[in-house]
């Protein structure tokens, strides 16, 4: 068991990421705090389920378009300096909403453009983010890890984060809760500030972005193995992640509850996705990846299904630890595939649409989940979600062979 938890956390032997992971965890639970009472204030403000599509689709869609030009950036120039400018700006966002929501002003229409505006400052901070770990951790032996810690601490914070946000929007107000997130984001500015980290030489920029954009793509979609693991993240952001702007519906309709229940049913999820990071922590090898790509995607999308379905909170709350654990589990052996597979000079454009695969896509999800929960119902429209990604899972199941060649020369 020992020997099996220092293989899983030999990354924090690095003194640069063992900092930035521990300013970063604190930072990604007032992250999550903020995006449950984000949720909640616009499901209070307007009874919305298009209202909830509206908000996570202008928080998510700007990653589809800017982060391949923040991959193009990150492999140009300083990525702390980045990372350090990006922070600054979502504390601003932070602030301000706390702001509006203090000053009774807020209106969901806010809530989509403050979103949105947080939306285009992650779609830069995250892709950079990506291609950042790779400087903190010298020995590349450790860079699996890396990535499986840096899911756990993502996938930690998302368990916590939600019910912080349930009892402190029950207990003082949402303000509170965008306050708190912006706190959380001087600790990881002064660590950025602090690091001295030798930046990897940077190519000659004489090609137009585009150009750099355009070869990005046509090396990942025609590598064997980065194309087809992003296809199929595609399948699950676009089908299953966006439940989470569903969530209220369930937590007050289904349910008849309140934040709190909102809180349980999205922290069940992270406790999912926590104990899947854990399990991938320890895995010896990426032989197996391919095999969990395949089985984390099936689990979520029947979890999915059962879920819409389900009268019962604690089978509702089951349903949904499954439901995180398919897609971390998924997502993060893709991170961890995709960064073992890319050349080292495209890392930053390849990373940049791993982000768009897995972030910038579930954006288009909720806001078509989020209209056709206005014609049909939330239940039905999630039912249809779960059973599709199944069907979408077995064009990746009957090529996985293909993948699993494609890794043994670099095994």
């Amino acid at each position: 068991m020992s020997a099996s938890f220092s293989h899983a956390t030999r990354a924090l032997k690095h003194p640069a990421y063992r900092r930035f992971f521990i300013a970063q965890g604190c930072s990604l639970i007032g992250t999550w705090v903020q995006l449950v009472a984000m949720s909640w204030l616009v499901w209070r403000l307007s009874h919305s389920a298009a209202w909830l599509g509206w908000t996570g689709f202008a928080g998510q869609i700007p990653i589809l378009f800017l982060a391949p030009f923040a991959g193009v950036w990150s492999d140009r120039f300083d990525r702390r300096k980045l990372l350090m400018v990006t922070q600054l700006l979502s504390l601003t966002q932070s602030v301000l909403l706390a702001v509006l929501v203090w000053t009774h002003s807020a209106q969901p229409w806010h809530c989509v453009v403050l979103a949105g505006t947080l939306g285009c400052i992650n779609a830069f901070d995250t892709p950079i983010r990506q291609s950042f770990t790779v400087m903190m951790v010298v020995d590349k032996k450790d860079m699996p890890s890396a990535i499986a810690l840096n899911s756990f601490m993502f996938n930690l914070a998302r368990l916590i984060g939600p019910s912080v946000a349930g009892f402190m929007i029950s207990a003082l107000s949402e303000t509170a809760c965008f306050l708190l997130n912006s706190v959380s984001y001087v600790g990881v500015i002064s660590v950025l500030y602090s690091l001295n980290l030798k930046n990897p030489p940077h190519r000659p920029h004489a090609t137009h972005l585009l150009a750099e954009l355009s070869e990005g793509v046509r090396y990942a979609f025609h590598h064997p193995v980065i194309g087809r693991l992003l296809a199929q993240l595609v399948i699950l952001s676009l089908l299953v992640a966006p439940y989470v702007q569903l969530m209220p519906i369930f937590a007050g309709q289904v349910f008849a509850g309140d934040a709190r229940v909102l809180g349980l049913l999205i922290g069940a999820a992270g406790f999912g996705a926590v104990s899947a990071t854990l399990f991938l922590a320890t895995r010896r090898g990426i032989s197996i990846l391919p095999s969990i790509i395949a089985a984390g995607s099936l689990l979520a999308g029947l979890c999915l299904a059962l879920f819409s379905q389900s009268q019962s909170l604690p089978f509702s709350m089951l349903m949904m630890v499954g439901v995180g654990a398919g897609i971390i589990s998924t997502a993060a052996s893709t991170n961890t595939l995709v960064q073992h597979s890319v050349d080292d000079d495209k890392r930053g454009r390849v990373m940049s649409l791993y982000t768009i695969s897995f972030l910038g896509i579930a954006p288009i999800g909720s806001l078509i989940l989020g209209h056709l929960s206005e014609i049909w119902t939330a239940p039905i429209v999630l039912l249809c979600a779960g059973v599709l990604c199944l069907l979408g899972t077995l064009r990746y199941v009957m090529n996985i062979n293909q993948v699993r060649e494609a890794l043994k020369p670099a095994n």
